[in-house]
């Protein structure tokens, strides 16, 4: 809640006096990392400030319960799709049990019992900068927490919100994946990961989805032939997709507070332009229109910083930034990366050290768990390109491996491999079918190790497994390719 006047500063005496070596504001995956990586095996110590879940956002609002709705949808699939299996059924009450079993309940005792553990303090409350080295924590006692090494800014992301989509109570992804009630109408903004994976599992649970695309492909930054797979496969399963469509107005009426921490109204009237419908009428909007780092209300100017600046670098040797708040890929696994680099670097240093080297080429793998799958890393085609590289690409059918094949009996999809055409090192590889999930890591591993294809032609995959689709894209390249031993 709100007030015109600001709440006065506690009293000197009224605040707790906290010494560490590193203070993390943020107690998500990407906190909980650096926080360990940074003290494991030293004498160091660490605190880390979190105002809400410890876990974060990955953790009960986005990953982990989206998988959980996802998953059984991916069985229930598959088993409509393979002879000799009765197709299995989706009990709603029963997947949205199993989704709060996995988010504990939004319980965080565990995740703050494991941080304890580790030896690192959790601090509750938000923290804000209040001067070099030193956080202020507003929560039920303030405490004032200096770092003898660093501060870590490990604060997330934030739904951007379209102006015309302001002070509608629209959902966001919090929203979706901790559905309770599923509308019967719903209209999503988005074409993006969030948006295409809360169709998919929307639809499944009867909602009556249209998604409304401004650009003219779902999955930008995917290989095209991404897009136009899981576009196909939505409208398939009754999704309305409107692509080259951007909302022009929306009205809500009725909007009540429900006395849940968020407000409810009636049917939303969406007026829209392009390609689209002149309107449409809804009961939900889930808007889907990408996050921000969330750098507010952390008194970067306190310390003489805006978020400007933190987003460019520009940082006094004392901050880091690490995960979304960093502005780099916004995906849990890669913050968890960097903060296991950042943490061994801070450790290293404040330990007299020399910080381990890291390899000259680490890619952002990514899965969008759609059905079918997407699975990517590394470049497209067009990315290596733009980027200078003379390219040789490899494109099979995703069924043309006995292993993949066997998956389901309609294992369609595609795979594509990028190399690049001068040294035959793998440069990005896009996987578009049932558990193309499982199936990206071995690329990862290619690009990171700068492996070429001459030397992976002779890593065998067994015999019927899924691997043996990364041989058959082999085969699709050049000869003069994979045989430069």
């Amino acid at each position: 809640m709100s007030t015109d006047a600001a709440a006065p500063a506690p009293h000197p005496a009224d605040v707790e006096q906290v010494t560490v070596d590193v203070v993390v504001i943020g107690g998500g995956p990407v906190g909980e990392n650096i926080a360990q990586y940074a003290t494991e095996g030293t004498e160091l110590t660490a605190a880390i400030v979190e105002g809400e879940l410890m876990g974060g956002e990955c953790s009960y609002y986005a990953c982990i319960p989206s998988k959980a709705l996802l998953r059984p949808l991916a069985l229930a699939e598959a088993s409509a799709h393979m002879e000799g299996v009765a197709p299995g059924s989706l009990r709603a009450a029963e997947l949205l049990r199993r989704r709060d079993e996995w988010v504990h309940q939004y319980d965080d005792s565990s995740q703050a019992d494991w941080a304890e553990g580790a030896g690192i303090r959790v601090l509750r409350g938000h923290g804000r900068l209040s001067g070099e080295r030193e956080v202020t924590v507003a929560g039920e006692r303030p405490v004032r927490v200096t770092a003898r090494h660093a501060v870590v800014l490990a604060t997330g992301s934030t739904p951007t919100i379209p102006p015309a989509l302001q002070g509608l109570d629209a959902w966001t992804s919090r929203d979706a994946t901790g559905v309770r009630e599923v509308p019967e109408r719903l209209a999503i903004v988005g074409g993006g990961v969030v948006a295409t994976e809360a169709a998919t599992w929307m639809a499944a649970l009867g909602s009556t989805v249209t998604l409304l695309v401004r650009g003219d492909r779902l999955l930008p930054g995917t290989e095209p032939a991404a897009g136009r797979i899981v576009l196909d496969a939505l409208r398939e399963r009754g999704v309305t997709v409107h692509l080259g469509t951007e909302v022009t107005a929306a009205t809500r009426d009725d909007v009540q507070d429900t006395g849940l921490g968020r407000r409810h109204g009636g049917p939303l009237a969406l007026g829209l332009s392009g390609d689209g419908p002149a309107r449409l009428e809804v009961d939900e909007l889930l808007v889907a229109t990408g996050r921000r780092p969330r750098l507010d209300d952390l008194a970067l100017e306190t310390v003489g910083l805006t978020p400007a600046q933190v987003l460019g670098g520009d940082l006094p040797a004392w901050l880091l930034t690490v995960g979304d708040a960093s502005g780099e890929a916004p995906l849990t696994h890669w913050g968890k990366y960097r903060a296991r680099v950042l943490g061994d670097r801070v450790r290293a240093e404040a330990t007299g050290q020399i910080p381990e080297p890291e390899p000259s080429v680490v890619p952002v793998p990514q899965v969008v768990f759609t059905e079918p799958q997407v699975a990517a890393v590394g470049m497209t085609a067009a990315q290596a390109e733009k980027a200078g590289h003379r390219v040789a690409t490899a494109e099979v059918g995703y069924g043309s491996a006995a292993g993949t094949a066997l998956i389901r009996d309609d294992a369609d999809g595609t795979a594509i491999l990028v190399v690049d055409a001068d040294t035959g090192i793998p440069l990005g590889a896009t996987l578009v079918g049932p558990e193309a999930a499982e199936l990206i890591h071995p690329a990862t591993v290619a690009i990171v190790g700068q492996v070429p294809v001459s030397v992976l032609r002779h890593a065998v995959p067994s015999f019927p497994t899924a691997s043996e689709l990364w041989l058959r894209l082999l085969e699709e390249l050049p000869r003069e390719l994979r045989h430069r031993l």
